[in-house]
């Protein structure tokens, strides 16, 4: 059963809350899954001691849906993935009846949690959620959680054993079927370090190559 509260973070207990935790956890491996509800934690964390405002079911909603266009559900598509998930949220939440305000908060958040550098200047809840991800996969602000902190996200929500290989394994296998979907982010790592004949674009070798004379 998810716990109600982790280190002061309430975890959301609405109808739609129970809803969409169902969805997702019908569809996400165990990995994703608690990755995506300690991704929360770490939003909340941080935006606690950032003193920010946020509404904390979006940034739940954002923060399960968040990776779910990894699995197998999107084994066809050719979009990004962070779209995938993106849509997927948009969808269910607007068929809960969310506001269509709310809806775009939580479609920028899951589109653009693998984009740094400007989530940051945009609503908390993009924000947090793009921070938490970091969190999670990266360590990326590790050291402004205390030890206290760390302990009991990870306690509530379980890291895997090898959870870095584990996550790696997740995003190819969600985006390697979609190579070209990687061009200009840092997905493209994943391809290239799993995948020996994985050759990237060249931004450079594009300009050059396009039809214009000068």
């Amino acid at each position: 059963m998810t716990p109600r509260e982790v280190s002061g973070v309430r975890i959301p207990d609405s109808q739609l809350a129970r809803q969409l935790t169902e969805f997702v956890r019908d569809t996400e491996s165990d990995l994703l899954y608690n990755h995506s509800l300690r991704c929360h934690c770490w939003g909340c964390l941080a935006g606690r001691r950032k003193g920010l405002k946020y509404d904390a079911e979006l940034l739940y909603a954002a923060s399960m849906f968040h990776d779910i266009g990894l699995t197998s559900r999107y084994e066809d598509s050719q979009l990004r993935f962070e779209v995938d998930g993106a849509n997927a949220a948009r969808d269910f939440l607007r068929s809960h009846g969310m506001s269509e305000g709310d809806l775009e908060t939580v479609w920028n958040a899951v589109a653009l949690h693998t984009t740094p550098g400007i989530p940051q200047f945009m609503r908390a809840e993009i924000a947090l959620l793009q921070a938490g991800a970091s969190m999670d996969v990266a360590g990326r602000g590790y050291d402004e959680f205390t030890d206290a902190e760390r302990q009991a996200v990870l306690a509530a929500f379980p890291r895997e054993a090898d959870f870095k290989s584990g996550i790696i394994d997740a995003f190819y296998e969600g985006m390697k079927h979609r190579p070209a979907s990687t061009f200009g982010t840092f997905n493209d790592d994943f391809l290239a370090h799993k995948d020996p004949q994985f050759q990237r674009v060249d931004m450079c070798a594009v300009i050059r190559a396009s039809k214009w004379q000068g």
